[in-house]
């Protein structure tokens, strides 16, 4: 793993835990919106890089992620209907099944992608269905955003990972 994803990662982190613990507290949508800008752009960033590069996979796939905290903030800054990023989530939901396949040789990241896909599955599940899963989904946002991608994130810059 690179020290890419793991740059990446550290920020994925630090934005679903504030983004759990500011839905918790009630905290209203625009003041997480800015962390969230934070991280799609560095996502986005990083990920342009990786298409010059030449790694598709690990650009395609990190630039969900980027897309996900930018489309999450802009819904927040606008107050714009979230049912487009419900179906976003899907669609990201249903691509963490192939990716856990492919990066099955590590089976932390297939534990991680397939964690990530409920999270993911969550934002159709509230946005689409209008079901309202309560604490669950800051509870899940918090406790992913320190064991798959905090934790992760910083091992992989440490050389740890």
């Amino acid at each position: 793993m690179g020290t890419a994803l793991g740059l990446c990662l550290l920020y994925v982190g630090i934005v679903l835990i504030n983004n759990g613990v500011c839905r918790l507290q009630k905290v209203q949508g625009k003041a997480p919106a800015v962390m969230n800008l934070f991280t799609g752009f560095v996502s986005v960033v990083v990920n342009v890089i990786a298409i010059a590069s030449g790694d598709y996979y690990a650009a395609a796939t990190g630039l969900l992620f980027g897309f996900t905290y930018l489309f999450s903030a802009l819904n927040n800054l606008l107050a714009l209907d979230t049912k487009p990023y419900g179906w976003f989530s899907l669609f990201v939901a249903v691509n963490t099944i192939p990716c856990a396949y492919i990066d099955r040789a590590d089976w932390r990241m297939v534990v991680i992608w397939l964690a990530w896909g409920v999270l993911w599955l969550t934002g159709f599940i509230e946005c689409v269905l209008k079901k309202d899963l309560k604490k669950f989904v800051p509870a899940l946002a918090i406790a992913e955003g320190i064991f798959t991608a905090w934790i992760p994130g910083f091992m992989m810059l440490s050389g740890a990972w």
